[in-house]
């Protein structure tokens, strides 16, 4: 839905995006992730046709990015981390503000609106938005991005500034728009990522550090460990005392490292021992032990 080959932009004397490669595959949860200042916003507005890029190619669903007045936009909808409105409108009337400038006849905004309004938890809201809180804003911003019923949804930083309970909101909100668009989802925040992300990317110093489905960087990056929790701490030592480089992380939790065949051996060696087990598990890398491992500076 979203290709960018060798994306370039400069402030000045610093050079924020450095030669920008990533693809998002269509009707997925795309995760944009980077530190603070990383470039994830200035990429989002070259790809919105509001920043000119000084080199690069930027194809949404196979159409050209064209800075300034580019005919993608038709088919995106947009989030910005920090979304503003007319306080004095209320949902019904801002949305229909939203249909009008997308195009829409007044019958499809109506119908469009009730169905978003229903579907972020805001039908039954009747006061102007200028009391509203910031997780209320945030939900009427998705349904303004939605309203055109767009290709490809953009989300910077959507839940950055949310309490727990608006951020599981609007991360439910996401996951399940994913059934009719394409979400491109900014954040720093890794918990989100692997709460509702199919796929995700680590920008680090204006390039893409490690990019894929969530279960490809994991195990592109897996440390090979797994994890034995015995039923007693007698068999936790057993083990440790068979298999050198096995080390006790619980009374009864032993970690060792190996490939498939080493976690078969030590399955055997369980079995023949007759020694039992709560459980043997693969131990899966965190994406915040791989976002610190991939975005450290050297």
């Amino acid at each position: 839905m979203l290709s960018i080959e060798g994306l370039y932009k400069r402030f000045g004397d610093k050079e924020v995006i450095k030669g920008l490669n990533f693809h998002v595959p269509k009707n997925s949860i795309y995760g944009f992730v980077g530190t603070n200042g990383a470039g994830k916003t200035t990429t989002m507005k070259m790809v919105l046709g509001l920043l000119a890029a000084d080199a690069g190619t930027i194809l949404v669903d196979g159409e050209q990015v064209t800075y300034g007045n580019t005919d993608t936009n038709r088919g995106i909808g947009y989030l910005p981390d920090v979304p503003e409105f007319y306080s004095f409108l209320t949902t019904r009337e801002y949305l229909a503000l939203c249909g009008k400038i997308c195009g829409l006849s007044d019958k499809t905004t109506k119908t469009r609106a009730e169905e978003l309004l229903e579907r972020v938890g805001l039908a039954g809201e009747k006061h102007r938005i200028k009391g509203f809180s910031r997780g209320m804003k945030q939900r009427l911003g998705i349904a303004q991005a939605l309203i055109n019923r767009p290709k490809l949804l953009i989300c910077d930083e959507p839940t950055s500034a949310l309490d727990p309970v608006g951020r599981k909101e609007i991360l439910d909100i996401l996951k399940e728009v994913r059934e009719e668009t394409t979400v491109l989802f900014s954040t720093h925040i890794l918990s989100d990522v692997e709460r509702i992300c199919t796929d995700v990317a680590f920008l680090k110093d204006g390039v893409i550090a490690l990019e894929g489905t969530i279960d490809q960087v994991r195990t592109l990056k897996s440390n090979g460990e797994f994890l034995v929790e015995t039923l007693t701490p007698a068999g936790a030592e057993v083990l440790c005392a068979h298999f050198p480089n096995a080390k006790v992380s619980g009374t009864q939790v032993v970690t060792l490292t190996g490939n498939d065949d080493e976690m078969l051996k030590v399955m055997a060696f369980l079995s023949e021992n007759n020694i039992p087990v709560q459980k043997v598990e693969r131990a899966e890398t965190s994406l915040e032990d791989l976002f610190m491992e991939v975005t450290k500076h050297e």
